[in-house]
């Protein structure tokens, strides 16, 4: 597993330094260039939606492989290994979100989330692909411009695709792909721990003995399925709210620091100069 990259984007490791509600692109524009074949990987924290509208794909989920004819939607939660090889006339979108952002627009839905935990793969016609096609170009076009309201906006737009595919799910004979592995269903249910108590700073022990293994245990299964310990895992939380609060908002450093959770803001300032190579003021000037 240590041999599995893991990505921000496709190709891309560690850049995550711009957080935004939503990243698009073709298709084609990413598989052209790697040959139309994107080699097995993982993204840490993103979700990712694949709307194919033409040509045709291989799509490989953990160790099972499938043939994939438009119109589909692939669903790739955060975590799962996941290829493709792309046929040259491949058309379609590919949309990536935070996880994080999918999960709090899905918090008052527990049937919804639960189902999208798991990568599915939709395809066929019907009403329901139809109009969740209709539901993601919506989503991209809101956020292809600046305009007033766009945050609520995106959240709804959000939303509404997720209701879409769980829609389009229940009315056609879906295919979802469980992911099979012990460790990475404990590296899923560790992920989900860290969103609930990035901000309380609980120990390593705290989240070993809430998934009923021990903390080496859990850094190993971290090491394994993420690459970095049990530790860097929520590090790596906590500092992309940091750079989302940077970003977005106008609260001091101080007051960020509060928010989440380090009584010191001087600790908070050494954490994410050691992490990001530079002080919080000097990141949000760049921004």
């Amino acid at each position: 597993m240590n041999s599995i990259p893991t990505y921000m984007l496709y190709g891309e490791q560690g850049n995550d330094n711009e957080p935004d509600w939503l990243h698009w692109e073709t298709v084609l524009s990413r598989s052209r260039l790697h040959g139309f074949r994107i080699a097995p990987h993982r993204h840490e924290q993103f979700f990712q939606i694949l709307h194919l509208t033409g040509g045709t794909a291989d799509v490989t989920i953990d160790d099972v492989t499938r043939a994939i004819v438009p119109p589909a939607v692939i669903v790739i939660p955060a975590l799962p290994v996941h290829g493709f090889v792309f046929s040259e006339d491949v058309e379609g979108m590919v949309l990536t979100l935070f996880e994080r952002d999918v999960r709090e627009a899905l918090a008052t839905a527990p049937e919804i989330d639960g189902k999208l935990r798991s990568p599915h793969i939709l395809s066929g016609e019907s009403n329901e692909m139809t109009q969740l096609g209709r539901e993601i170009a919506a989503l991209i076009a809101e956020a292809d411009v600046r305009t007033p309201g766009r945050a609520v906006a995106m959240r709804a737009r959000i939303g509404t695709v997720l209701v879409g595919i769980y829609r389009a799910m229940l009315a056609s004979a879906e295919s979802s792909v469980e992911a099979g592995d012990r460790a990475l269903r404990h590296a899923q249910a560790f992920h989900r721990l860290v969103e609930r108590e990035y901000r309380n700073h609980q120990p390593i022990d705290f989240y070993a003995s809430a998934l009923g293994i021990t903390p080496p245990h859990l850094n190993r299964i971290c090491r394994s399925v993420l690459g970095m310990s049990a530790l860097k895992v929520i590090e790596r939380r906590v500092l992309l709210e940091a750079k989302r609060y940077l970003t977005f908002s106008s609260l001091s450093v101080k007051e960020i620091a509060a928010l989440l959770g380090y009584a010191d803001p001087g600790y908070f300032n050494r954490m994410f100069r050691r992490e990001i190579g530079t002080a919080p003021g000097k990141f949000r000037q760049y921004q």
